[in-house]
Parts: structure tokens; sequence; C-alpha cells
């Protein structure tokens, strides 16, 4: 008999957390690109701006918003992905075709989306400074609810929902199926360095499939007025050109790969001392 451990449904959302925490000054980099109109800083140079203007620790504003984010986005997607495919593996006897996987990153990425829709609102507004009467994420989401209402909360809900279908897809089925091609050759071992590189090739992939919809969906969420709906904005972005919808996608890469690969560590971790063990 061999003892194999099974991650816990809220794995996911933890691990996550400890990633953020990590990467909350790229992410928050990314957003200040491509929220700038006229798109000629650099990462560096934005970097430092933000530094010089409001100091080091604004490198971390947001971070409530951005934890509390990954406690409801993060938490379900993750949550619907594994506990869904656990459980058909079980009774299938063996790992998920990888369009399954597809389907089922793209359905649980788009109703994480959804639900972390407020506490991404919020978050972009905390990192770029909009609302510094906020105390922190909480206070903001109750705040927004009660001088704008719920609809306000759920503002950019379907570039979120769309977003989160398509970087799940990239990074919980890719993981899964890079982790599952690279065991199955037989040059590497179930350890840190096969989560490594499996989680790296998934970052990769999550990378380009979301930017165009990242960039979209980080305009309206700052939107104030000026775009009447998606298409509108797909249509002004795309007069800028095709390289508009790729703004700030090295720094979309340099947070959403380390994020990624320190996610999936993380809850590897997690589920090799804390999971599920299950006697076969």
């Amino acid at each position: 008999m061999s003892d194999k451990r099974m991650s816990r449904w809220y794995f996911g959302g933890l691990a996550s957390c400890g990633a953020a925490c990590c990467t909350h000054p790229l992410d928050l980099i990314k957003v200040h690109l491509q929220t700038q109109q006229k798109g000629k800083m650099g990462m560096v140079s934005m970097a430092m701006q933000v530094v010089k203007n409001d100091g080091a620790l604004a490198l971390y504003n947001g971070l409530s918003a951005s934890l509390c984010r990954q406690m409801s986005y993060s938490l379900t997607r993750f949550a619907i992905y594994e506990t869904v495919r656990d459980m058909l593996s079980s009774s299938n006897q063996g790992p998920m075709p990888f369009y399954q996987k597809v389907l089922l990153g793209a359905f649980g990425g788009f109703t994480g989306g959804f639900i972390g829709t407020p506490a991404d609102m919020v978050n972009m507004s905390l990192s770029l400074s909009l609302s510094l009467s906020y105390k922190h994420a909480v206070d903001g989401l109750f705040r927004v609810f009660r001088e704008e209402g719920v609809r306000k909360l759920f503002s950019g809900a379907t570039m979120a929902s769309s977003r989160g279908a398509l970087v799940t897809v990239g990074q919980l089925a890719c993981y899964d199926q890079a982790k599952q091609l690279v065991l199955s050759s037989g040059f590497m071992g179930d350890n840190i360095l096969t989560h490594f590189l499996s989680s790296f090739i998934a970052g990769g992939c999550a990378t380009f499939l979301c930017q165009p919809l990242d960039v979209m969906k980080t305009r309206l969420m700052n939107s104030k007025g000026e775009y009447s709906g998606v298409i509108h904005c797909l249509r002004v972005t795309a007069k800028e050109g095709p390289m508009a919808f790729y703004k700030g996608l090295v720094p979309a890469g340099i947070r959403l790969i380390p994020h990624t690969v320190l996610t999936f560590i993380f809850l590897e971790q997690l589920k090799n001392n804390f999971g599920i063990v299950i006697i076969s």
C-alpha cells in the first residue's frame, strides 16, 4: 500500500495568498502601466516613480484587497477545479483528458472571476490610490456598496469572469497537463523541480492567453464613463493599434509567472504536508 495525499478545497486560496504577498509590487506596477495614457514609461521607471512620489510602502498599496481577492477568486476556482478533477479521476481510475481539464478550468475560472470582481475592483482603486479614505479592503467593499450600490461592486464583471476563465485554463489545466507529461517521461519524479518546471510553463501559457482581456478589464474597472460597454472599450483600444492589447505584457509576465510558480509550489507543499491521505 502507498499513501497519496489529495488537496483540501481551500488550499488553493491559501497558496494564492502566499504568492500574492510575494508578487504584489509587480501586480501594482502592472496596473499602473496598463492605465497610463501615453504608454511611454517602462516597468523600472514606473516603479521608481511610485516610490519617489509615495514611498517604498506604496508598492504594497491594496495588499489587503489583493488577499481578499485571492480568498474569493482563487479559492473558488481552485476549489471547483480540484474537487471535480479529483472526483472524476478517482471514478475513471486515471487522469482526465486535456480537453476536460480545459473545460473544467474555464468553468471554475469564470465562476471565480465573477465572485472575485468586487474585491478586484477595490484592489484596483487601492493600488492606484484612487480611494485613500478606504481603511482596508473590507472597508472599501462596504463603502462602495453603501455609496454606489451593488452594480458598482460588479463593474467589469464580464471581463473579470472571461479573464478568470482564460487564466485558469492557462494555470490549472496547463499545470496539470505539463506535470503529467513531465512525470510520464520518467526523467523526473514528483518533486519541487517538477513543480517549478510545470508551473513555469503554466504561467507562460496564462500570460499569453489573458493579457488582451486583462488590459480591457483594467480599463473598464477604472472607467469614469468614457466607455459605454465592452464592445466600445474594444473599439477604442483597437484604434490605438494591436500592441495596445499587450500594454504591460512584460511586467504582466514577470508578475504572473512567479505568482503561478509560487502558488503551485505552496499548494504542493500544503498538499504533501496537510492534505487528505488516500491509501491505495
